[in-house]
C-alpha cells in the first residue's frame, strides 16, 4: 500500500474505524441509552501519564471504542429524551465524516470552495424553509456557527451595532465606555445561553428589564408597553420561540408590534421552537417569527445533525457583516473573484466545514421531510404525554404544544414536597434502568419531568416503551412511604 497502487497507507485505520461507527450506530435501537461505567472506571481507563512511546493507531483505534463504550449516553439513539437534542441522521453523519477527511478551513472562501458553496446553498435553503423575511429590501443571512450561545452573541452583537449606530457611536472602534446605554428586554424564563451572550457582549447579565410570563412561560404582552416606556434608548426586546420547559412560544405578532412602534431590535430565541416554521401544520405556533430582526437555533436540536451546528439569522446583513467580520490583508480574497460569504456571519477566521452536513440533511430529507420530522416528534410528545397523565399519580404540567412533556409525580394526599421526592426518586429510577433516558429540572420552585422528543428515528414503539418505564417507577415509588423515597431520592440526587 501506498507504493502507486492508489491506496492509502491509512487504509485499514480508516476502514476500521469507520465498521466500528458503523456498528456502535446499528446497535443504538436495542442499547441501554444510559452509560454504565463511573467516572472513576473511565478515568481508570483513560488517564495516566501520557505514553512516551507512540501506539499503533489501529490498535489504538480499537482501544478507544472497547473502553469507551460503557461509558457513553445513548443520546443518537430513539429512547433518549433528556435535552432537547435529536440524534444525528446518517446522511449527516456521513457528510460530517467527509468534512473531517477534506480539512477545509472556512475561515476564507479560497481555502473551501467547495465546502464554502455548499454552506451558502443551505444558508440560502434554511432561510426560505422557515420563511425568513428581508428587511429593507436586504437578503436575510445566515452564519454557521459552534451552537446556539453563539448564534445568540452574533445575532445580538448586530443588534449593538445597529442601534448604537443610530445613536452615532461606532462600538466596534469605541467600545462601549461612554456609549449611550443600551436596553435588553428579556422574558423572567430566558434561557440562560442570552444572559451568558449579554454577558460576552459586555451588556450584562444581570442589566435587564425582565417581563413577566404566563402560566406557560410565554411572555406578557400586556407588562411590554410598560416595560418598553422604561427603556429611554435604544433597545433590544429577547423573545422566545420555544420555552425550554413547556415549548411554548411567546406571542410574537404583539411583540413585533410592540418592539417596532418602540424604534427597537426583536431577536427571537429560536432554540428548537423555530423548526415549526418549516411545517405548513405547525407554522402558527410561531407566527410572526419572520417579522424579527435576528433569530437563533441549534440544528443538531431538531434538525437532527451533529454537534457545532448554531445558526444565526440576521435581517441586516450590513450590520451583521460590520459586527463580526475580520478584515486584515493576508486574508484578504485574491483577486476578488468571489464573496467571502463563508467568514462574513460567523466570528472565526478558522473553522471547519460545519454547515456541509446541514447541506447534505436538507438534500436527504427535502421540504417535506424536515416538516415530517418535526410533526412526527410533536404527534409522539403528545402520544407521551397522553400516557402519563391518564395515570393517576402524573400531572402533566404544559400544552404541549410542540415537543416537549412536563411533568410531575404527584401521588393522592402527598405534600409538595414528598412529590418532589417522589419525582426524583422517578427521575433516577428511570435513567438508571436504561430503557429510555428522561430529564429532570425544576419549574417554578418544584421538581418535574422533563421528555424532549425530537430524534429522526424515534418510533411510536420507542414511545409506549418509555412510557411504560416511567409508570413501572411510578407505581412503585409512588406507593413507597416518604421515609423511603426521600433516601431515594437523596441516593439518586443529581442523576
Amino acid at each position: 500500500m501506498g507504493d502507486g497502487d492508489g491506496e492509502s497507507p491509512h487504509g485499514e485505520l480508516y476502514a476500521r474505524a469507520a465498521g466500528l461507527a458503523a456498528a456502535y450506530l446499528a446497535g443504538l435501537p436495542d442499547r441501554p441509552v444510559a452509560p454504565r461505567a463511573s467516572g472513576q472506571q473511565l478515568r481508570a481507563h483513560f488517564g495516566g501519564e501520557l505514553p512516551e512511546v507512540g501506539e499503533d493507531p489501529v490498535q489504538l483505534i480499537e482501544d478507544l471504542a472497547r473502553r469507551a463504550d460503557p461509558g457513553l449516553m445513548a443520546s443518537s439513539g430513539p429512547r433518549f429524551f433528556g435535552v432537547v437534542a435529536g440524534g444525528t441522521h446518517p446522511a449527516a453523519v456521513a457528510a460530517d465524516w467527509l468534512v473531517s477527511a477534506w480539512d477545509q478551513n472556512l475561515g476564507r472562501h479560497l481555502l473551501g470552495p467547495a465546502a464554502a458553496v455548499m454552506e451558502d446553498t443551505a444558508a440560502r435553503w434554511l432561510v426560505e424553509l422557515l420563511g425568513l423575511r428581508p428587511r429593507q429590501g436586504a437578503a436575510v443571512s445566515c452564519g454557521f456557527t459552534p451552537g446556539g450561545t453563539a448564534a445568540h452573541l452574533t445575532g445580538l452583537a448586530a443588534a449593538r451595532h445597529e442601534l448604537l449606530k443610530a445613536e452615532g457611536w461606532d462600538v466596534e472602534r469605541r467600545g462601549l465606555y461612554g456609549s449611550p446605554e443600551l436596553h435588553v428586554v428579556v422574558p423572567a424564563e430566558a434561557h440562560v445561553t442570552i444572559g451568558l451572550a449579554l454577558q460576552y457582549l459586555g451588556l450584562g447579565r444581570d442589566r435587564v428589564h425582565v417581563a413577566p410570563v404566563d402560566e406557560q412561560g410565554r411572555m406578557s404582552v400586556d407588562a411590554l408597553p410598560g416595560i418598553l416606556v422604561r427603556c429611554a434608548g435604544p433597545t433590544i426586546v429577547c423573545a422566545q420561540a420555544s420555552n425550554v420547559h413547556t415549548g411554548a412560544a411567546d406571542p410574537l405578532p404583539e411583540i413585533v408590534d410592540a418592539t417596532r412602534r418602540h424604534g427597537g431590535w426583536l431577536h427571537v430565541d429560536g432554540g428548537f421552537g423555530l423548526w415549526a416554521a418549516a411545517s405548513p401544520a405547525l407554522r402558527h405556533v410561531v407566527a410572526g417569527i419572520e417579522h424579527a430582526d435576528s433569530w437563533s437555533s441549534d440544528a443538531h436540536k431538531w434538525l437532527n445533525v451533529p454537534y457545532d451546528s448554531g445558526l444565526a439569522f440576521c435581517a441586516h446583513p450590513t450590520a451583521y457583516r460590520t459586527a463580526v467580520a475580520a478584515a486584515t490583508p493576508y486574508l484578504s480574497q485574491s483577486g476578488g473573484a468571489e464573496p467571502d460569504f463563508s467568514s462574513e456571519w460567523v466570528p472565526e477566521i478558522s473553522r471547519r466545514a460545519r454547515g456541509v452536513p446541514i447541506y447534505a440533511l436538507l438534500r436527504a430529507l427535502g421540504r417535506t421531510g424536515v416538516a415530517d420530522l418535526v410533526e412526527r416528534s410533536c404527534a409522539l410528545a403528545r402520544r407521551m404525554a397522553d400516557q402519563l397523565a391518564a395515570e393517576q399519580g402524573i400531572t402533566v404540567l404544559n400544552d404541549v404544544s410542540l415537543n416537549l412533556v412536563l411533568a410531575r409525580c404527584t401521588p393522592p394526599g402527598v405534600s409538595d414536597d414528598v412529590a418532589d421526592a417522589v419525582t426524583r426518586s422517578v427521575i433516577a429510577a428511570v435513567q438508571g434502568e436504561g430503557t429510555c433516558w428522561l430529564g429532570g429540572t425544576t419549574w417554578r420552585g418544584r421538581a418535574a419531568i422533563r421528555v424532549s422528543v425530537s430524534n429522526w428515528a424515534t418510533t411510536s414503539d420507542d414511545v409506549d416503551r418509555a412510557a411504560a418505564a416511567v409508570l413501572a417507577a411510578v407505581r412503585r415509588l409512588g406507593a413507597a412511604p416518604p421515609d423511603v423515597v426521600v433516601p431515594l431520592w437523596r441516593a439518586g440526587d443529581g442523576a
